[in-house]
């Protein structure tokens, strides 16, 4: 019978028993799991709130730092602090520095125009153009100390005690005989960037043969060095402006029309600086710069001060370093024909025998090349019977020489 059927049937005035009633759980076990999250997450919070680390909540991983020695730590310091570099709120790695005899490539990019220009320069070079080496290169070996001078980059020639650097840097040669038949002198330029080149032109191109250095390369010094114990008379390329700059870049430092006489000068003697033993100058690219009268005039003036020769490959017909090295008294000799324009064995004989009919007419002849593999042998070639033809292969100063007596 059911609870409502039992009160009914008691008598009036007295009480229906009392069932016992089941203990109830003040929560069920989903409302339990419920308060507990709850818990956790208040928890989490107030950890979160009080806790002092700025970067609480964050991924993070652990990396194991070895701590630099007491020397160790000052010259890093020290490299840090000559190098200019910030360190608020980042870290940044310090750029590799390239070892010695390794060498670095620096892309450089035309603002206007986005063009890229790879340029190859040794370890230490600068990076950037205006600014300068991060240790003068030693001086080389057989260099007489007397017709050197310190400058902010190095060392630079100067005339000393009567001797010019043009004179007592020229390669031996009978200048004599050659003062009596046609000579032909050739100047291999392009060098000091890529070893390998570098070297095929020393060891496989007679030791008359000039051999022309870009201030570039890892070491320019130490190959110019090599070229000259294996009696090649060396000469070193000068960066100028070309027309189409900056589209087409000689490289870092290079001499332009738009810079003041005091900045080309600067730049120039950075150049200098690269290497010694040279017994003169000749232009890299640099057909606006060597046409431009007020920005070369500079240069054959400092060139004739410190004793050197100057020689213009003959790329440019606007060319006033004739007439500027005439002024000044420069010893001076320009290039007739550029051997190689088309580098195939056919056209390089083909301006070879040019080059030598130059030779018979004129009495003097002076042809240009680059370190091509061909270009290398096919000269190599043609200067091994040239003396039987009544030619006689000189250095370019013996060539720039006589053609200032003539």
């Amino acid at each position: 019978m059911t609870e409502t059927a039992d009160d009914l049937s008691a008598p009036l005035g007295q009480d229906k028993p009392r069932r016992k009633r089941r203990l109830r759980l003040p929560f069920t076990s989903m409302q339990l799991l419920a308060v507990l999250l709850g818990l956790f997450l208040v928890t989490f919070a107030g950890f979160a709130i009080f806790n002092k680390d700025p970067l609480g909540g964050e991924p993070m991983s652990r990396i194991a730092i070895n701590q630099l020695r007491p020397a160790e730590k000052a010259t890093d310091d020290k490299s840090a602090i000559g190098q200019g570099q910030e360190t608020k709120h980042e870290t940044k790695e310090a750029p590799k520095q390239a070892a010695p005899g390794e060498q670095k490539t620096i892309t450089m990019i035309d603002g206007s125009t986005g063009a890229r220009r790879d340029v190859v320069i040794g370890g230490g070079d600068a990076a950037d153009k205006g600014e300068a080496a991060s240790a003068p290169p030693p001086v080389m070996t057989g260099i007489n100390p007397k017709l050197l001078e310190k400058s902010r980059y190095g060392m630079i020639p100067v005339v000393a005690d009567g001797l010019r650097p043009f004179n007592v840097y020229a390669a031996d040669a009978d200048r004599a005989k050659a003062a009596k038949m046609p000579v032909v002198a050739i100047v291999i330029g392009g060098l000091g960037v890529g070893a390998a080149k570098t070297l095929d032109a020393i060891m496989k191109l007679p030791p008359a043969v000039t051999l022309a250095f870009t201030p570039y390369g890892s070491d320019p010094g130490k190959l110019a060095e090599r070229a000259r114990a294996q009696r090649h008379e060396i000469f070193l390329q000068i960066p100028m402006e070309p027309y189409d700059f900056p589209d087409n870049d000689p490289g870092p430092q290079t001499l332009l029309t738009s810079l003041s006489p005091d900045q080309n000068m600067d730049r120039l003697y950075w150049h200098l600086s690269r290497m010694q033993g040279y017994a003169g100058l000749t232009n890299f690219m640099g057909a606006r710069f060597i046409a431009t009268e007020p920005a070369m005039q500079p240069i054959i003036r400092e060139a004739a001060k410190r004793g050197l020769g100057f020689f213009d490959d003959g790329s440019s017909p606007r060319s006033i370093a004739p007439q500027a090295a005439a002024n000044q008294a420069v010893p001076f000799g320009k290039g007739d024909i550029a051997i190689d324009a088309v580098p195939t064995a056919t056209e390089i004989d083909r301006a070879l025998n040019k080059l030598e009919s130059a030779a018979r007419e004129r009495g003097i002849a002076v042809g240009t090349a680059s370190a091509l593999p061909v270009s290398i042998e096919r000269i190599s070639a043609w200067t091994k019977t040239l003396g039987d033809r009544g030619i006689l292969l000189v250095p370019l100063t013996t060539a720039m020489l006589k053609s200032k007596s003539s």
